[in-house]
């Protein structure tokens, strides 16, 4: 597929229509506490309460939804840290489809246990995701099955820029939208959206500062590796494999890149939990650490911040924000 000629709008409506039926309409909500505190008029969007607790299952089940009748007769092979595995797990279940999955050392534990009371097939493999996947690669190709990528895949994006959807629908205007940033699938499918029915709002990506492969891309001007460091937004720590389609398409359509450091992560958390009594992960807490760390930017602004997922335990919650839910 070309990146240039495709209809984003045509094809994440299609997706919509694909997967409505279950998924969750996630809420947007105007939040007092956050708009106090940053000075800007702050939505958020509550992906957390989507179903697996992240924004996942829209990539994942619009994938399965796409495969051929062969393709889901073999059954599929993926790879994740987490969340996709979670979705792409639940997915697997609803669509009677065949799953092998190949979950990386760092895993946190409250996800594998999760994946694994669903009855997946599941292999701890390879100390990073990216190991993870590259094993999960080759599993797949030696079986003849499908490798459902958890961001370099046309239809994952389609399924994630479904959120982009339902904010232009349920947001008469904003200005920003923040938008967590690992592989790139979740805001790139929600940039190609926006940029094609909202020209004029602007979607800016999130990444911490121990591990922002795609900031450092989009400045060289092509994928190139960082020093990596870890980073308490577990869900979008790792790089970006060579090819992948969400490059091309955050350089397209993303309009910033904003880099924030681990203790704004902990105090965002800690804010959200304090404000609204949530407990979320440090990735979907990136969109809130960047509103710490320059809120002048967009004091008066209409912002939304996306909370992309919500799967974390409470002991490393307590761990990371000295907070006791």
């Amino acid at each position: 597929m070309n990146e240039k000629t495709v209809d984003y709008a045509a094809k994440i409506k299609g997706a919509y229509q694909r997967i409505k039926a279950d998924i969750r309409r996630t809420p947007v909500e105007y939040s007092e506490p956050l708009s106090r505190e940053t000075g800007a008029k702050v939505y958020v969007k509550w992906e957390c309460d989507q179903t697996t607790g992240s924004f996942k299952l829209r990539g994942a089940l619009n994938k399965l939804r796409s495969l051929s009748p062969e393709d889901r007769a073999k059954g599929v092979v993926s790879a994740s840290t987490g969340n996709h595995g979670l979705a792409i797990s639940h997915a697997s279940r609803l669509e009677g489809i065949g799953l092998k999955l190949f979950l990386p050392e760092t895993v946190a534990a409250i996800k594998k246990k999760r994946i694994e009371d669903l009855g997946i097939d599941v292999e701890v493999r390879g100390a990073s995701c990216d190991k993870a996947e590259a094993i999960a690669r080759e599993f797949a190709v030696r079986t003849g099955r499908v490798f459902v990528s958890p961001y370099n895949d046309w239809d994952i994006v389609f399924g994630a820029g479904t959120i982009g959807l339902e904010l232009a629908a349920d947001l008469a205007r904003f200005d920003d939208v923040l938008v967590p940033v690992g592989g790139g699938g979740l805001i790139a499918g929600i940039a190609a959206y926006l940029k094609a029915v909202r020209p004029g709002a602007r979607t800016i990506g999130v990444e911490p500062e121990t591990s922002a492969f795609m900031a450092a891309s989009l400045a060289a001007g092509r994928l190139v590796e960082v020093d990596e460091r870890p980073t308490i937004a577990d869900a979008v720590a790792g790089g970006i494999e060579p090819g992948s389609i969400t490059f091309p398409l955050c350089r397209d359509f993303v309009d910033a890149i904003e880099i924030v450091p681990e203790a704004l992560i902990a105090r965002a958390m800690a804010l959200v939990f304090e404000g609204h009594g949530r407990m979320i992960e440090g990735a979907g807490a990136l969109p809130f650490a960047a509103l710490l760390e320059s809120p002048d930017h967009r004091a008066g602004r209409t912002v939304v911040a996306v909370v992309s997922g919500g799967n974390i335990a409470v002991e490393r919650f307590r761990e990371i924000t000295g907070l006791r839910p």
